[in-house]
């Protein structure tokens, strides 16, 4: 049985499905797409393999403008450097070649750094009347 505790995202170049953690969230912020690998920007976002291929598709497709519901031209000149600093790093590739988030442990969860459990698992959880 496949973990359902990572949410899975489709990818606007490709159209495949992946989890958040393989994909690069891109938002528009001042008229240009911008990389959002923390994900941490507000607002509607779309979500990209951090490849050439999966770029350049999602620009031949006119992807970002629909999957941002965005009517104007975006530029896409950051989320390009972002995409080319990725793939040529070495630093940030795993040793089977897949690209990999550069982020620390306490950025690991989906929800946020900082996010605990109102309950430890000893205690059972407090009910309260209405």
């Amino acid at each position: 049985m496949a973990d359902s505790s990572i949410p899975v995202r489709t990818c606007v170049g490709c159209r495949g499905r992946a989890p958040v953690t393989d994909l690069l969230r891109v938002v528009v912020r001042d008229g240009e797409l911008t990389p959002d690998p923390r994900r941490r920007f507000p607002g509607r976002g779309a979500s990209l393999h951090p490849t050439t291929e999966c770029l350049q598709a999602a620009v031949r497709r006119r992807a970002f403008p629909r999957a941002l519901r965005c009517s104007t031209m975006l530029e896409t000149g950051p989320i390009e450097e972002h995409v080319r600093r990725s793939v040529t790093d070495p630093a940030e590739r795993s040793p089977d070649g897949r690209t990999r988030d550069v982020t620390t442990q306490s950025d690991q969860h989906p929800a946020g750094p900082h996010v605990e459990s109102r309950t430890s698992s000893d205690e059972p959880p407090v009910k309260s009347s209405r």
